[in-house]
């Protein structure tokens, strides 16, 4: 039996050789247009694959049933939203310890700790890029100009940092990097605006 989001379907599990062949035919469904499959269920077990293409070696001569659960496009960016106020507390927290350390003269750990945060900065700004696009949220300017902003302050902490001027360093988070930060909060509501406006278009 193949389960898709809590409905059994028509399509007949042994037909399909391979676990593969029966997930590309549920996805090819046009009713998973604009869904996200979130899990798969396997004989009743959680189910993801550990290299590419398991699924194609999972025979279907040992499968009783397959359970997809999908989320729509929009219901999957409205949780990413809400984790992105998460990451801001993340890179509040981060800046702030990092800025501590540098000032501690504990250099190396606060070096290891600085390039995570721009590494969450720089995946926040991405995933803040790939909502705009997929919703068309064009006119966002205090985005663009956050965004240009950031930029800015990156190019002149990545010199500070080829001099080794770690107290500056430590000035340039506490005092620069932080209040943008505290300023992408206001961003991201403006994102969780500018989404239902467009689901209610």
């Amino acid at each position: 039996m193949i389960i898709v989001d809590g409905q059994p379907s028509s399509l007949e599990l042994k037909k399909f050789a391979n676990l593969e062949e029966v997930l590309t035919r549920v996805m090819e469904d046009g009713a998973m247009q604009d869904r996200i499959v979130t899990d798969v269920f396997v004989n009743g077990e959680p189910f993801s694959e550990i290299y590419p293409h398991q699924a194609e070696d999972i025979d279907i001569a040992f499968v009783d049933n397959v359970e997809v659960v999908s989320v729509s496009v929009s219901q999957m960016a409205h949780s990413i939203t809400r984790e992105l106020y998460k990451v801001v507390t993340l890179m509040q927290k981060g800046a702030k310890r990092t800025a501590e350390l540098f000032r501690y003269a504990e250099d190396a750990m606060a070096l290891e700790m600085y390039s995570d945060l721009v590494e969450v900065c720089r995946d926040f700004l991405n995933m803040i890029g790939v909502l705009r696009a997929e919703f068309s949220l064009g006119n966002l300017p205090d985005l663009d100009g956050l965004i240009e902003k950031l930029s800015s302050l990156f190019s002149e902490m990545i010199e500070i940092q080829e001099n080794e001027d770690w107290i500056l360093l430590a000035d340039l988070l506490e005092y620069e990097f932080l209040p943008l930060v505290e300023k992408t909060k206001g961003v991201v509501a403006q994102l969780r605006q500018g989404m239902q406006v467009v689901e209610h278009a």
